[in-house]
Formats: C-alpha cells, structure tokens, sequence
C-alpha cells in the first residue's frame, strides 16, 4: 500500500496512535491496583476505581496477567523476558484504566528488565512507548531505535514512526510508516496511513485506510473496538452523525461497553440538540474513565446547557486529573495550554506552556494551540503566522478552522474568516463551546 496517493511525495504527520501493538501482545481488561506511593484517579474521584473503563465489564485478564507475572518474578527476579512482559502489561493498564501511575512501575520493571538483558527488544521497545505517552518523544525515539536495532519489529517501526512525527522529522515519519506498511500490513500500520492521509485533508483515503485496520482486527478485541472509534470519529470530522452513530454502535456490539464508542454517541447526541441525553450518557462514561478530553466535553455541553456550576466541577476536576498526570512524569504543556486558553485563564502561563509545546514538537496541533494562545492574548499578527502553520499541510481539523476564523476576524481578513469557519461548520459539532460562536461570527460577516 502507498501511504500517500498524490501526484508528489510529501512530508507526513503521523500521529502518536495509541492503540497499538501492545494489544496485540496482551489482551484487555479489569480492575485497578493503584500505586500506594502516590495519588491516584481513585483518590482523586472518591472511588475504588474496580472497573476497567475501556473494556467490557467483567473482564479481569489483564489483572489475571499481571498477578500471575508477579508471582512468577517473585520466585524468579532474574527472569528478564517476564519482567519485560510485566511492563507491558502495566502500560496497557495505564491504557485500559487512563490512570498514569502504571506508567510508574512500567518503568521500574523494564528498567530492571535492562539490568539483567541491556538488549532485551521488549523493553527498549516498551520505553519506547512509556515515553511516547509521557509525550518525551525524543527519548521515545532513542528506545525505539535500540528496540529495532536489537530485533527488527513492525512494534519498534510503529515507536519510531510515531516519535518522528511528534518531534516534526516528517520525511523520517513517512520513511518508516511505509516501511511498517511494507513490512505487515496490519491494524497498526492501517491505522497510521489512515492518520497520514487525515492530516493531508484526504478524509476518504483515511477512511479507506481506517477500514482496512478495522478488517484487520480480530473481533472481540479492544485494539478493533478502537479502530472502529477512530473510523467513526473520522465519519464524525465530516459532519457525517448517520455513518458515525452507525459505526459507534457496531463497536459496542463486538465490544460491549466500550468508553470511546458511547462518548462517541454521546457526541452526537450533543451535536444533534440533545444536550440533556449528552449530559447523561457522558456522566456514566467520566464515572469509568475520567479521561481529560471526556471532562472537557462534559463541562462544555454543561456550559452551552447553561448550568455553569456542574461545568466548572468538571473542569475543576481536570486540572487535577492533569496535575496527576505530571506527577508520574507525563508532560502535559500543549493540553494544558489548549484548556486554559478555552477558559481564558492564566494567559501568560498558557501562552508559555503553548509555546514549550510548539519549541518541543512539530506535529501541527501544537502551532493550533499556540495560535489560539496568541489570539486570546490580543496577538492576533503572531496568532495568524502560527495558525497558517498548523494548516499548511493541509488538515481539516475543524476545530483548528475555527481559531483560523477567528483570527482572520480579528485581523480584518473578511474572506479568510468567512472561508475558515464555513469548514469549521461542515462539522456543527466540532465544539460545544464555539459552535454557536462560529455561527453567530459568520453571520455577522453577511453569509
């Protein structure tokens, strides 16, 4: 498969996807086993934090996993394929649980996985990962490398890939998504043509490489119920609720439960007018998996709905949620930006976490936050030269449109304003917070 079908070879984005190969390795699953050194989502939120919230309820295989490689290590420490597969093991927790303390003892396992086998592929390839969610993408590079050059895997080729396009080494990101394409054509190298060609504007050929991840996937499995998320979400990007609502529930039926697929319809509901059926179908799906952007979501629908007091709890509640995350070593700068710029808060604190951002990574959002940073502080000339950046391959990120059509607006740019959010609203939902302001801005300029 060609990654990109255009008449001329370009540089790619390829975004981190994480779903990736560790399921592959490890099937999903369970209950929580929090970090007693430190604070956890479960403290946090005043739960026991027992249900996995990714996955079906019910199913325990992942703690069965973990519970069986301890006491195997516990007979044998010295067994560096097991403390390896430990590791993995805790970072598909992490992923299955959205709790960033697993990323803590992932580390100290493959860490003493590397003291007794320096070149053991599983756990420079899992570092790899860790810090590639620890958005330390140079280091997740490092690791990936030594993983490949230790023993040559599509798992390393995806590492690599991903850590490239973050850091903005693009002609080396779409060197090894092809060579990923070319060495197994499978759900995880699918679904990174699929983000190449999304990145490009090309949302039927990511459509198209997104389905073939879908296909590829074994039924049953959460990497599967993932793709199909992101097939609908892409669906979603364009406006298309009918064909995403579909997609979302074929998810749930091979994979009952599933978080991503009901926020998904939860997002339609929203999109749709359905605000008060949004606000219930999100409370379940945050009460299981408070994963920031579902928050964020919540407290926006809570904020369009009027009732201010319950959106600033969920916001309240992110913030600490994000503070977690940076005490088990996540770098948080380009989220943290983007949330408090929507709130209009600590702007020269966000301004500064927007730029560390656009300084440590080359993937186009983070130029989208540092524009939408700039325009909030009234820079409108440095927010345009930022945001024309994070456009310039050629995306259709609706909600980059919009601070695009803002900040024409502001700027005097009448046509550039009336274009960008005419895109932005091919999607009415792309946010809760500024449809209506994208709409009411349009109109003012006589569409």
């Amino acid at each position: 498969m060609q990654v990109i079908t255009r008449h001329k070879r370009e540089a790619v984005l390829v975004g981190v996807v994480v779903l990736t190969m560790l399921a592959v390795l490890i099937v999903n699953a369970v209950r929580t086993n929090p970090d007693p050194s430190g604070k956890t989502l479960g403290d946090l939120l005043g739960t026991s934090r027992q249900t996995a919230p990714g996955v079906s309820l019910g199913a325990s295989q992942t703690d069965t996993q973990i519970a069986t490689y301890q006491d195997k290590l516990r007979a044998n420490p010295n067994d560096a394929p097991g403390q390896a597969n430990l590791g993995l093991l805790y970072l598909q927790k992490a992923r299955e649980v959205g709790d960033p303390t697993f990323y803590t003892k992932a580390e100290a396992v493959f860490n003493t996985t590397l003291k007794l086998d320096p070149q053991n592929a599983t756990a420079l390839g899992g570092l790899g990962s860790l810090y590639l969610s620890r958005h330390e993408f140079a280091k997740g590079l490092d690791f990936g490398r030594q993983a490949f050059n230790a023993t040559p895997s599509s798992y390393a080729l995806g590492v690599v890939a991903d850590a490239q396009t973050q850091l903005g080494l693009i002609d080396d990101a779409t060197n090894t998504v092809q060579k990923m394409v070319d060495t197994r054509p499978d759900l995880s190298s699918y679904s990174r043509v699929s983000y190449i060609r999304e990145l490009y504007g090309d949302d039927d050929g990511a459509i198209q490489a997104m389905q073939q991840a879908v296909d590829a996937g074994a039924e049953g499995t959460e990497n599967r119920a993932w793709v199909t998320y992101q097939l609908g979400m892409l669906y979603y990007n364009k406006g298309d609720f009918a064909t995403a609502e579909k997609t979302y529930n074929e998810a749930l039926q091979y994979y009952p439960n599933y978080v991503y697929a009901q926020a998904g319809l939860a997002y339609i509901k929203a999109a749709k007018g359905d605000l008060n059926g949004a606000i219930t179908m999100l409370k379940t799906v945050t009460a299981r998996f408070p994963l920031p952007d579902f928050l964020i979501t919540l407290g926006d629908i809570y904020t369009l709905a009027g009732q201010t007091q319950p959106a600033s709890q969920q916001y309240q509640l992110v913030q600490g949620i994000m503070q977690i995350y940076r005490d088990n070593g996540v770098v948080t700068d380009m989220e943290l930006a983007l949330f408090q710029a929507d709130l209009n808060k600590d702007l020269p604190q966000t301004l500064a976490e927007a730029k560390q951002a656009a300084a440590n990574r080359g993937i186009y959002k983070t130029s989208d936050v540092l524009a939408w940073a700039l325009y909030q502080t009234g820079d409108y000339q440095g927010a345009a030269i930022a945001s024309k950046k994070a456009l310039s391959l050629g995306t259709n990120d609706r909600l980059a449109f919009f601070h695009a059509g803002m900040i024409a607006y502001k700027s005097g740019q009448k046509d550039e304003a009336k274009s960008y959010l005419q895109k932005a609203l091919v999607n009415p939902g792309f946010s809760f917070l500024y449809a209506q302001q994208a709409r009411e801005t349009l109109a003012s300029l006589g569409n």
